[in-house]
């Protein structure tokens, strides 16, 4: 069964609350679900005959901040009985939760792990949701696009204390003066 036969037959036999939408592309199908279900979608895509999705190949978090529901979550799949790619991707806003497909695929702990602490979308029930890329006692979610660009504290190392420190980060500047005026350009003053 090719790419284009999985996508059709996908779209005629998932319920429609399921997925809303799919599209399919050369790299692969395209299925976008609501955040009650990307769970029995995926159960579906791996046990089912004419699917088999066997890898989970990540999961990640896309924040767009001028959207009403401004997460978006997307699960990179893999057939490889079919050689096909599988992309899922759901929406959620910041207080919503989507549900985990730990079960399904034990590697997307890992993946959802991630998500919550670089994007902030959280799953529910997840076995082990805590921070795997950032530090424990990190603030906020440094793939946000209002998380500022110089963070919220500064970490390094004191030599005289010897030991790693953290402090508030200060952002002071010097007044500059600025000369607009080309180098290379005559300034006639008179």
């Amino acid at each position: 069964m090719d790419n284009q036969s999985i996508f059709k037959y996908s779209w005629e036999i998932l319920p429609k609350k399921w997925v809303h939408k799919m599209k399919r592309s050369e790299h692969g199908n395209r299925s976008y679900t609501n955040t009650d279900y990307p769970f029995p979608l995926l159960c579906f895509l791996k046990w089912h005959t004419y699917t088999r999705v066997q890898v989970s190949i990540d999961i990640c978090g896309v924040d767009h901040p001028s959207r009403k529901r401004r997460f978006e979550v997307v699960h990179n799949l893999l057939s490889t009985r079919y050689n096909s790619r599988i992309r899922v991707q759901t929406s959620a806003d910041e207080v919503t939760r989507i549900s985990p497909v730990v079960s399904p695929f034990p590697s997307a702990g890992r993946w959802e792990r991630e998500v919550w602490d670089m994007s902030g979308v959280s799953s529910i029930n997840h076995p082990d949701l805590r921070r795997i890329s950032t530090d424990y006692g990190f603030e906020g979610h440094p793939l946000r696009k209002d998380f500022p660009l110089s963070g919220y504290v500064e970490v390094r190392y004191d030599d005289p204390e010897k030991r790693v420190v953290s402090e508030p980060i200060e952002m002071t500047q010097e007044f500059r003066y600025f000369d607009f005026a080309s180098p290379w350009e005559q300034r006639s003053d008179g």
